[in-house]
């Protein structure tokens, strides 16, 4: 399990560009003897069968980061990849999904090696493309669900901040909707001693972006969730040039459908006031990409807890609140409406944890201590799998 798991940290790939760690998990699969196919392009999906009886799908995600690995492990990445638009990038598995994908495929091995204490049919799904909410949606449109077993209900988990030997599991909404825009504002290049001949973007989006700020504290109800995030903003190529045009992208999270609506509307809202109080064409807008929620069924999640608390210790399994970070693994469960549960397990010792300078996903510093987190997470889904499974 340490061996598999240091080899994907080493060789993280980019979402969607999953090549190379797709034909390492096929190689395992055909050394369990495990029938497998190809789905939304770099997708693995294996099919575990095993006589009569349900049939349980569960899911990990395979596809790194663009971020330059900061760490003293010896088997850091120093793998190179290039992004859609040509840019040359370091490579990491900054979010840990190396940890996902061992997890499952340890699972599975044991699964595979004790056929006489269970029965019914695994789907495996090594979903590539999470980073981007591309791979769910790929696979789904490449004929998942046509190609293999439905399953009763869809599990999945993910490694967060925390201490290792732990899991939280939430009953109802677990992560958020996550929107992304970008935004292209329309003004009237000039020089920047006659400014009264332009209509400046930048002026305008610094409005704009101001302005975006009070949807959360004034416009959405104290108790309720929402996250209004710019994250980018691009404008002109000179000092005394005042620009034709400027860009922004932002990011959207929430937990529930009429805050959300909410949000997005007031979002268009106020671009488009703001543009025409400057005098400035109507801007372009473009969604970037959509996230869905991830709701646990509450009877699903409620069954879970007990059976983790029974692998695990009832001491270790933690009950969580919705995180407003997001995830594309609803989409799975979503298109044939089944249910599914998805937890988070820790990934960090005590000494880490109590520090305050524990790392967050998506830090070039973010690997957690492969002991016991990788065996509380192989645990995890083998209890979960084996509780839906005939024996």
């Amino acid at each position: 399990m340490l061996g598999f798991y240091q080899h994907l940290h080493a060789h993280p790939e980019l979402s969607m560009q999953e090549h190379a760690t797709a034909e390492y998990l096929e190689a395992h699969l055909d050394a369990l003897g495990i029938e497998h196919f190809r789905c939304g392009g770099t997708g693995v999906v294996g099919v575990l069968r095993n006589g009569d009886g349900p049939v349980v799908g569960f899911r990990a995600d395979t596809d790194g980061l663009p971020i330059e690995e900061d760490s003293a492990v010896g088997y850091r990445s120093t793998a190179r990849g290039t992004l859609p638009d040509g840019t040359e990038v370091s490579v990491m598995h900054g979010c840990g999904h190396d940890t996902h994908v061992t997890a499952l495929m340890t699972a599975t091995e044991v699964l595979a090696a004790d056929r006489e204490g269970w029965s019914g049919t695994v789907v495996l799904i090594f979903q590539p493309g999470e980073e981007t909410a591309a791979g769910a949606r790929a696979m789904v449109e490449d004929g998942l669900w046509e190609r293999a077993p439905h399953p009763e209900i869809i599990y999945g988990q993910h490694v967060m901040p925390g201490l290792t030997g732990t899991v939280e599991v939430a009953g109802g909404p677990a992560m958020a909707y996550a929107d992304s825009w970008r935004v292209v504002l329309r003004g009237e290049q000039s020089h920047g001693s006659q400014p009264q001949d332009s209509i400046d973007p930048i002026v305008l989006g610094a409005h704009i972006i101001t302005r975006l700020q009070g949807i959360v504290s004034r416009e959405i109800g104290p108790r309720q969730a929402a996250v209004v995030t710019v994250g980018t903003f691009h404008a002109g190529l000179k000092e005394n040039i005042i620009p034709a045009t400027a860009e922004f992208t932002l990011n959207v999270r929430t937990l529930e459908d009429e805050v959300r609506t909410q949000v997005l509307a007031a979002l268009r809202r106020i671009i488009s006031a703001e543009a025409a109080a400057s005098g400035a064409p109507e801007p372009v807008i473009e969604e970037l990409y959509r996230f869905p929620r991830n709701v646990n069924d509450p009877d699903a999640a409620a069954e879970l807890t007990e059976v983790l608390s029974d692998a695990l210790g009832a001491e270790n399994v933690l009950v969580a609140e919705p995180k407003m970070g997001s995830e594309d693994f609803g989409t799975l469960p979503g298109a044939l409406g089944m249910p599914s549960v998805f937890w988070f397990f820790g990934g960090f010792d005590a000494q880490t944890v109590e520090s305050g300078t524990m790392p967050v996903n998506h830090s070039p510093r973010f690997v957690p201590v492969p002991e016991p987190t990788l065996w509380t997470a192989a645990t995890a889904a083998l209890a979960a799998l084996r509780s839906r499974l005939g024996s």
